[in-house]
Formats: structure tokens, C-alpha cells, sequence
């Protein structure tokens, strides 16, 4: 080429475009890059519809998406059209160009790079804040389905007389299609203005004017929506004064209005609103006027109005009104607020009965029979027993127990027994070895239920098991044992394929086991395959041979995890706990409905409120809040998940309800009727603990009725910190069978204590009755102790344990060595007019792993007594021993009766001698001594493994006794897992180990 710029030149690169292999295999990876994230989104999608669809709640998943889908078009339209119509409109009434000043000409560079591309970039501005509005929109789903779906609460608010369902349904609606509209007016007057002064229509530095008349009446339009908007804010702030949560000397956070709100906010939110409907006007009439000198003007007093109305004169109010005289002018407002809040949380019907503290009983031997028809008090600790489980019926390493157990009733012989359960869940950390087959192939589900006395252990500690062994056997009957679902288990397992499943171990071997329930989703389509594969990031899924006919895949299996998913409106109890139902387990799930906007009633955080010493180290335990802020929460469904099937039950339980009933209407079909739950699941229901926990914290302030006592604060109480661990977190309820003053029988409970805010003596007893079969089921009942009177709290009680002298040494004596000292629930029961305390002692030492029932501490009336069973103890306390024969309640002073095998019984007769020598050179700090016992107990313990063994082998039902029996019962402390040195443990679980 010749050089035509007249400078020198030089060699040239040539620029080429690429070669067409080249451009090929770019094309190339591109559209596989685009395929890619695309059936990576389809196969979300997809794996979410098959998986709603092998529950049988498809409906759930169409529901959902269809509405937020709408949402996201509907409202993404609007604020893509809002904002594009705005910016045409403004760049269609641009001002010609003619003289061209400094700021216009240095404006036309932008003009000319940005014309190719207008339309482009008007598209491109509309669809992006569209994408935005509409996924803000979708998230909005569930406050769309309570405003179309909602029914009334047939209660109105105190205040404005509208129904409840306006501020819990229809207010929050409302707040988002003015906060939408907020949006799309800012996002387009910006938009606007920014292409006015592209185009000339608003100039800065330009001579002339500053704004054509286009320009100004395009603005005021805009400006005038800004302001009517906020003139509607005004007015639904009105209504949100009566859901407003400020803080108020008397509670930790108020709602409702206060005499400031309804003598100062309340009309000047009107007045506000009157001011900003005038100021929108004039903005709107500046498309006549062309000048914004009066609506600057009214914008100006409307913002001067805000501050002195809406600001200064409320501060006004409260100072030199409602301060000097407080208490008689708010509690009218405090009224309201104790009547919303307390059928808000149903507490509403709560019986606050006077309580002395002490009994009036002289001669308290009179007493001892009393204690044992006032409670059956449990000695098992659900939260410190679960290691005892894991080594005495794990069995195999691949099983586990949680760490907190369950406790829950069952009938033997027409009695009702205080049970605390778990199930044996697989546990993968504990196979043999780790691959993708084993893991989720081979090893795949739990297997059995194991269950123990509550109110009992054998002579050596141990829980008394009522169903034991693998397969589980016992007071349970038949039943499906194989556990697909648990707290546990945790990740997916493909079943039902050519690789057969470890079902269970025993003496001939490992047994195999292929799963034929129904549950999850098939893997028989080469396309769910490669969804599944790309979903779980297992490429394995797509090709491996393990999988074939009849494949499925189980996923979402923690019975939490299928609730919410099902029930995504539904806020989860933390404590899901299994049964034995109609011969299946099943896990029940407590589920409640909630809402923050109750009219007038006080707020509290779930996460917080459901906090104990439990959950500090427990997450699993924790409630699933949908929203953690709440002022109204019901019990309304109860679920179960059948732990073979994965099968969901929503039961409705609460039939009063309308927020269940305005997601019922939503989601049609979901729900079943209480009328369907069977006798014996009622016969599991329980009173749930988060709810309680819930109601306690509210009952801390809302237990008094009367206003001035209210705002004087001089009755406020405080749940007490767990006196039996160092957490410094709240103690947990307990389950316990009682009965209070007023009733005539024991009955499944769930109770608590209180103290006086700050101080650590008794202040109340709380107690719920916890049975659902009960008629007085939900009832709640306060013993309120006298202010004049000073009864030790728990923290109190606990103290006096250790501080008293013979406790202390024992404590010590038991802490020696390697050995550990665990402290039980600390249970309160009230006892003619007084309260007895329980805490059952645990040792977990020398080689044991797992803690054993070792003392029983029980004080009444300032007597307190420390020995190695409840019954000596209650003895001790009450001077009398009780009429009915005693059961064995733990400890080692039931003499271990006949085995019904000779040579088992010599051996475990020498092994009970070893021990006691062991213990008597323990206390004597006899190390030599204790050495020499520890080991004639192995060796007794070997004797009678070897001798069992022997028996077994000639005939193994006649020489297995019932390891659910004890010692008051006249069975032996046998090698069935419950009795006494069993043949079946190894020598590091003996009780003489425990010194």
C-alpha cells in the first residue's frame, strides 16, 4: 500500500482472520458451554419435579413455581415497562439542537456513540431492571398466596375494628406493591432525568433555561407519583402503627399502639397524609403551569410538616404527657396488648393458681407413698443416656444413636410407661471402608428400635431395655425395623438395583437385603440418570453398572428435611422423635403456622426464644423458622414420616386456625383431616417443646392479667440457666408423668421452673399437659410462689448438692482417677405444697465410654438425701419407707436374683463379689487392691460369656431371660443387656471399670 501519511514506514502485520477449524471448534465450544448450563439448570428442575413427584406432592411444586413464575413476568413486565416507557418518552421529547454550547457539544460525543445503538440499549436498561424486579417479586410468593388465599380470624384490633386477617394478610401485600411502586417511580425518574440531560432537556451550565417544558412536565408527572405514593405510606403507616414493635420499659419489645402512637403518631400519619395528596396535586398541575415554584414550595412544608407533625410533636407528647403520668396513661394500650399477645400464643386460658412453697405437713413420713402417686419420676436422662445405648445395643460400627434421645409412652399390661427410645441409624463414618458403592450402595439403612424404662435402671445402672438386640426384639411386637429415614442418615442411597444392601449382621454372617418400598425417584431413564449425575455432581450415576432395573434413588431423608420441603410454609419443631405405629415406625414431626402481624401483639425471635442447653451443641435440635420474627404462632399440624417408605402425613390438628386454613386453601389436598389419625399415633402425640419454650418466654411477663402490675415490672420472671452443665444457657422442659394440685391422676407433662428476673429462688412451676389423648390436652398451669417467701430454684438447689460435705466427698470419691461425674435432669415435682427435687448422678469411668446411674440425689423440705437408688433416697428423705414394693430404680443393692443357669450364676455371683471388693478398695484409696478386683472381674465376666455361650448352644430360649426385667420384678441382672455384668460386653464395660 502506499504510505499516505507521509511518515516512515515499516514492515506490517497482517491481521487474519482465524482459520475455519479454528472458528469451528470455537462455535463449537460454545454451544457446548451454552448446553451445558442449560441442562444444568434443567437438570435442577427436573430432579426437584421427580422428586415432589415420587412423594405425592407435585401440586406443591406446580403451586409454587407457577406463582412465582407470574410473579416474576408480571411484575418484571411492569418495571421493564415503567422504566423503558419513561426513557422513550424522554429521548421522544428531546428539544431540537441547535446553537450548541460548551456542555452540549462535549454531550453530542456520547449522543453519536450511543445511536447505532439505542434500541439496543433501551431493550438491554428494561430487561435488566425487569430481571431485577421480578426475582425480588418471585420471592414474594408466600405473601401473594396469604393475600388471595387469606380467610378471617373473626377477631378485630382493638384500634382501627378491622379483622385481624387485614394486618396479617392483607398489610404486608399492600407494603410490597407500594415498595414496588417506590421502585419503579425512583428507578424511572432517574432514567428519565439522566436522558433529559443527554438530549438537552435538562441543562447545567447551558445559558437559558434550565429545563424545556417537555423536560419539566415529564418530571413533575414522575415527581407527583414519588409523592402520592408516599401519601399512601402515610396512610398505611396508620394501620402499621398496630403491628409497630418499639421498645418499652416494661417488655423487652412492644407492639401496638401506645398513647403517643394514638394521640400523636395516629393523627399526625393523617395530617401527613393530607399534606403529601395537596403537594402531589400541585406536582401535577405543573403540566399546565410549566413552572415547579409551587410544588417545591409544598414539597418543602411537606418535609418541614414530617419533622415537626410527625417527629417533634410525638417527642412532645411523650415528655410533658404520658412521662409524668405513665402508668395511668398507658395502661389502657397495655390491656390491649396483654389480651392480643396472650391468645396470640395461645396462653390466653393459662391457670395461675397461689402456691406455698413448703408443705404444711408435720410428720412427713406420712408423705412417702404420696411421692409415688404424684409422679413417675424419670431416672433415665434421655441427653446423657445415649452413649450407654451406643455401646450396649449398637452392635455393629456402621450403627449410631443421636446424641439426644426421645422420650415417649407406651402401654404394657394396661400401664402406661414413661419410655425413653431411639432408633438404630446407619452411620457411614463407621463402616469398614469408604467407597461411592459402600457408601451408597451397600450400606444404606438403620435397622431396629431400642427402647428402656424411664423410671428404672438395673443394679449395676444400666437402662432396663424393653426392646433390645439386633433384630430388635422385646415389648414392641412385629414391626418394619429397616430405617431408609432418620435424623442420620444424611446422604443419598440408590436401592433396589442389582447391588444387594447389608441388611443386618448375626452370628451366621452378614444378611442382604434388597429394598422393595416405592419411595424415591427411578433411575431406569438414561435422562433422570444424567440429571441425577449432574445434580449430585456424581458422573458415577450416568454409567455405573451397580445401577439397572428397578434402581431408585433416596435423597431428602432427615424427617425435618421432607417436612419443609412439602410444608415450605410450615415452621419445623426442632425435636422430630420416632415411634412404633400400627407396626411401622414412624417419625412425627410438630409443625406450627406463624404470622407477624398480630394487631397489638409482642414480638419474639424463635431462634432465640427456642434456645437451651440442649441446641448450644446440638444445631440438628434447632427450630426451622420461615420467618424468625413472629407475634402468633399455632401447633396447627402434626406430620409423620414412615422411616421405611419416606411417606409424608400432614395431619391438621389445629382446626380453628386460619392461617393453616389459608394454606390449605392455597395448597388444596395437602392437609388431611384430624378425624384420620389413627388411636394408636394419637396415642404418641405429644405437646411440643419449641412451642412450649415459646409460651414460657411470654409467660415470663404475660403470666399477670393486671396493667399497673405489668408496667411496674415487680412480677417479671426469667427461665433459669441449666444448673447441671456450664453452657450458661436456658434449662430445657422436661416430659415427665405428674400430676399437679388440682388433678386426680399422673398424666404425660411437660414442665419447667421459673425465678424471680435477676435472683436465682423459685418464683412459679409451669406445666403443660402433654398427653394428646388427654381432655385437658394443651392445658397450662402456673404455680405461683409467694414474693415474701424465699424457695430454692434449681441453680439454688443444685449448689446445695455440692456443697453439703458428704456429697462432696462422695462426688469426689467417684471423680477418681479417669472416671467423670454427670448430672441428670434436675426434675422439679410440686408435692403437698412443697417441691421435691430428683437428679439422678451418672459415672462415666475407668475404661467405660458410656455413663452408668451410680446415685440418686433428692431434697424436700430442706431435707436432703444422696444414695444409690431413688427409693433409699426417698426413704432417707420422708423417714419411712414406702408401702408398695419398690421396682429397681438403680444402684447396686438388689440382690441379684437366679439365673436359671447354674454356672452363669456362680460366675456373675463372683464378678458381683469382685466389684464390691473393688468399690470398698476404692473408697480406701487401695490402688493395689482395686487392681486385684479389676481383674478377678474380667476374668468372672469371661467365665460367665463362656458359660452363656455353652447354654446358648443347647437350647437359646430357655437360657435368655428378658433383659427388659429388674430386679424388683424377680428376674436376674442376667447377660441380656439390661441386667447385671452381662457375657456379651467386654470386660471394659463392667461396672467395676467405673471406679
Amino acid at each position: 500500500m502506499p504510505d499516505r501519511g507521509g511518515g516512515p514506514t515499516g514492515p506490517r502485520i497482517r491481521v487474519g482472520r482465524p482459520s475455519r477449524r479454528v472458528r469451528t471448534l470455537l462455535m463449537t465450544l460454545g454451544v457446548l458451554a451454552v448446553l451445558g448450563m442449560a441442562f444444568t439448570m434443567f437438570a435442577g428442575f427436573w430432579t426437584d419435579w421427580l422428586w415432589y413427584r415420587s412423594v405425592n406432592y407435585s401440586s406443591v411444586f406446580t403451586t409454587t413455581l407457577w406463582t412465582k413464575i407470574g410473579l416474576f413476568f408480571v411484575f418484571g413486565l411492569l418495571m421493564a415497562l415503567a422504566v423503558g416507557f419513561n426513557i422513550w418518552l424522554a429521548h421522544r421529547v428531546q428539544p431540537p439542537m441547535a446553537a450548541m454550547s460548551a456542555e452540549q457539544q462535549s454531550l453530542d460525543r456520547y449522543r453519536m456513540g450511543i445511536r447505532p445503538y439505542k434500541r439496543w440499549l433501551l431493550l438491554g436498561i428494561a430487561a435488566l431492571v425487569g430481571l431485577i424486579a421480578g426475582a425480588s417479586a418471585a420471592g414474594q410468593w408466600r405473601t401473594w398466596l396469604m393475600w388471595v388465599n387469606g380467610v378471617p380470624f373473626h377477631q378485630k384490633d382493638p384500634q382501627f375494628h378491622l379483622d385481624v386477617s387485614f394486618f396479617a394478610f392483607d398489610l404486608p401485600w399492600y407494603r410490597f406493591l407500594l415498595g414496588f411502586g417506590f421502585a419503579a417511580t425512583i428507578l424511572s425518574l432517574i432514567a428519565a432525568a439522566l436522558t433529559h440531560y443527554l438530549y438537552g432537556g435538562l441543562r447545567v451550565t447551558s445559558p437559558g433555561a434550565r429545563a424545556t417544558s417537555a423536560a419539566t412536565g415529564h418530571l413533575s408527572v414522575l415527581l407527583g407519583i414519588f409523592v402520592a405514593l408516599k401519601a399512601v405510606a402515610y396512610w398505611l403507616d396508620r394501620y402499621g402503627l398496630a403491628v409497630k414493635s418499639s421498645d418499652f420499659k416494661a417488655t423487652d419489645s412492644w407492639t401496638g399502639l401506645r398513647y403517643v402512637d394514638a394521640n400523636a403518631y395516629l393523627p399526625a400519619k393523617t395530617i401527613l397524609f393530607c399534606i403529601a395528596v395537596i403537594c402531589a396535586l400541585l406536582f401535577f398541575a405543573t403540566l399546565w403551569r410549566r413552572t415547579w415554584q409551587l410544588p417545591v414550595i409544598g414539597f418543602g412544608l411537606m418535609v418541614l410538616s414530617a419533622i415537626l407533625i410527625g417527629g417533634l410533636y410525638p417527642a412532645i407528647v411523650q415528655k410533658f404527657q404520658v412521662q409524668p403520668n405513665e402508668q395511668a396513661k398507658e395502661a389502657p394500650y397495655v390491656e390491649k396488648n396483654l389480651k392480643a399477645t396472650r391468645e396470640a400464643y395461645g396462653i390466653d386460658d393459662t391457670k395461675v393458681s397461689d402456691y406455698a412453697g413448703t408443705s404444711p405437713t408435720k410428720d412427713k413420713t406420712k408423705l412417702r407413698d404420696v411421692v409415688d402417686s404424684t409422679a413417675s419420676v424419670r431416672l433415665m436422662d434421655p441427653n446423657v443416656v445415649s452413649p450407654t445405648f451406643q455401646q450396649l445395643q449398637q452392635i455393629r460400627n456402621y450403627y449410631a444413636f443421636p446424641t439426644n434421645l426421645d422420650v415417649d409412652r407406651y402401654s404394657k399390661d394396661g400401664k402406661d410407661q414413661d419410655t425413653v427410645i431411639g432408633l438404630r441409624e446407619l452411620n457411614l463414618n463407621g463402616i469398614p471402608k469408604n467407597n461411592w458403592i459402600n457408601d451408597h450402595f451397600r450400606y444404606t439403612h438403620g435397622y431396629g428400635v431400642v427402647a428402656a424404662k424411664g423410671t428404672e435402671a438395673d443394679d449395676q445402672g444400666r437402662p432396663v431395655f424393653t426392646e433390645y438386640d439386633l433384630p430388635s426384639k422385646g415389648d414392641l411386637g412385629t414391626y418394619q425395623q429397616r430405617i431408609y429415614y432418620g435424623e442420620k442418615t444424611t446422604e443419598y442411597s440408590i436401592v433396589g438395583g442389582p447391588q444387594k444392601e447389608i441388611d443386618y449382621s448375626d452370628d451366621s454372617g452378614e444378611r442382604t437385603y434388597t429394598y422393595t418400598g416405592k419411595s424415591g425417584v427411578s433411575l431406569s431413564n438414561p435422562v433422570n440418570r444424567a440429571a441425577y449425575a449432574v445434580a449430585f455432581g456424581e458422573p458415577q450415576i450416568l454409567y455405573s453398572g451397580a445401577i439397572g432395573e428397578g434402581s431408585r434413588i433416596l435423597y431428602n431423608r432427615t424427617p425435618k428435611e421432607r417436612v419443609e420441603a412439602i410444608a415450605p410454609w410450615l415452621t419445623i419443631d426442632g425435636d422430630a422423635y420416632p415411634a412404633v405405629v400400627d407396626g411401622r415406625i414412624q417419625w412425627i414431626v410438630d409443625a406450627y403456622t406463624t404470622t407477624n402481624g398480630y394487631p397489638y401483639a409482642s414480638r419474639t425471635t424463635l431462634g432465640d426464644t427456642t434456645a437451651d442447653s440442649l441446641t448450644a451443641n446440638n444445631n440438628s435440635r434447632a427450630v426451622v423458622a420461615q420467618q424468625n420474627q413472629v407475634n402468633y404462632i399455632r401447633n396447627s399440624v402434626k406430620a409423620t414420616v414412615d422411616a421405611y417408605t419416606g411417606k409424608v402425613e400432614l395431619y391438621q390438628w389445629d382446626t380453628q386456625d386460619p392461617v393453616l386454613k389459608t394454606w390449605m386453601k392455597a395448597f388444596p389436598g395437602t392437609v388431611e383431616p384430624k378425624s384420620d389419625i389413627s388411636d394408636d399415633l394419637m396415642a404418641h402425640l405429644r405437646y411440643p417443646q419449641d412451642l412450649f419454650k415459646v409460651q414460657r418466654e411470654l409467660l415470663s411477663r404475660y403470666h399477670v392479667e393486671d396493667a399497673q402490675t405489668f408496667l411496674s415490672g415487680s412480677e417479671v420472671w426469667q427461665v433459669p440457666d441449666d444448673p447441671t452443665n456450664e453452657s450458661g444457657s436456658a434449662v430445657p422442659p422436661y416430659y415427665l408423668s405428674m400430676k399437679m394440685p388440682d388433678q386426680n391422676s399422673q398424666v404425660f407433662s411437660l414442665t419447667t421452673t421459673f425465678t424471680p428476673n435477676g435472683r436465682d429462688n423459685l418464683s412459679a412451676f409451669m406445666s403443660v399437659d402433654a398427653e394428646a389423648g388427654s381432655p385437658d390436652y394443651g392445658k397450662i398451669r402456673i404455680l405461683k410462689l409467694p414474693t415474701n417467701t424465699t424457695v430454692n430454684g434449681p441453680k439454688q438447689v443444685q449448689s446445695q448438692f455440692n456443697s453439703e460435705q458428704d456429697i462432696a466427698e462422695t462426688i469426689s470419691l467417684l471423680s477418681r482417677g479417669n472416671s467423670k461425674v454427670e448430672y441428670g435432669n434436675l426434675l422439679t415435682v410440686p408435692l403437698d405444697g412443697g417441691l421435691l427435687y430428683v437428679e439422678p448422678i451418672y459415672v462415666r469411668g475407668g475404661g467405660l465410654k458410656y455413663p452408668l446411674l451410680r446415685k440418686v440425689l433428692v431434697t424436700f423440705g430442706g431435707n436432703t438425701a444422696f444414695e444409690d437408688t431413688l427409693d433409699q433416697a426417698l426413704n432417707k428423705v420422708f423417714g419411712a419407707e414406702s408401702a408398695t414394693p419398690p421396682e429397681n430404680d438403680g444402684g447396686g443393692t438388689t440382690t441379684p436374683p437366679t439365673s436359671g443357669n447354674p454356672t452363669v450364676q456362680e460366675a456373675l455371683n463372683d464378678a458381683q463379689k469382685a466389684f464390691t471388693a473393688g468399690q470398698d478398695a476404692l473408697k480406701k484409696g487401695d490402688w493395689e487392691a482395686y487392681g486385684k478386683a479389676q481383674k478377678d472381674l474380667e476374668a468372672a465376666l469371661k467365665r460367665a460369656e463362656d458359660a452363656q455361650t455353652e447354654a446358648d448352644k443347647g437350647n437359646k430360649a430357655s437360657s435368655s431371660p428378658s433383659p427388659g426385667s429388674s430386679a424388683g420384678s424377680g428376674s436376674t441382672a442376667s447377660p441380656a443387656p439390661s441386667g447385671s455384668p452381662s457375657p456379651t460386653s467386654s470386660p471394659s464395660s463392667s461396672p467395676g471399670s467405673s471406679g
